[in-house]
């Protein structure tokens, strides 16, 4: 249910208020999280995202908010990160990414998000 609510919503509203629904109590657990293939759940998401067009198109916003929400869901402490940084013309770029133990995870280029400045952080570093 989450694949074809959480790409519409981040079109349809405003950011801050996607992450405080994102990043409100995990505890309403919808996973057996001993059974859950984070691997594979990343693959399906990027499957959906990808056959699907309009509010559903992949992007790595879309994919990253979607799987920091069923990770959370799952029991799974991972965090939303967004980064920018400028390309060569001085362009600013994004990119969206999850943090798990401190490190990026689930990209297929690790050092990617590093060349990135973090803006934001979901949930919030106090």
């Amino acid at each position: 249910m989450s694949a074809l609510v959480i790409p519409p919503l981040i079109s349809m509203s405003s950011f801050a208020r996607v992450a405080r629904w994102l990043t409100g109590d995990p505890t309403n657990s919808a996973f057996d999280c001993g059974k859950l293939d984070d691997h594979a759940l990343a693959d399906w998401v990027n499957r959906i995202l990808y056959r699907l067009g309009g509010p559903w198109r992949h992007t790595c916003l879309k994919r990253a908010v979607m799987l920091s929400y069923l990770f959370r869901k799952a029991g799974r402490h991972v965090e939303l990160v967004i980064g920018v940084k400028h390309d060569d013309y001085g362009a600013v770029t994004a990119h969206a990414w999850l943090v798990r133990d401190g490190d990026p995870y689930l990209e297929n280029d690790p050092g990617h998000p590093r060349r990135f400045k973090e803006i934001a952080r979901f949930p919030e570093v106090v």
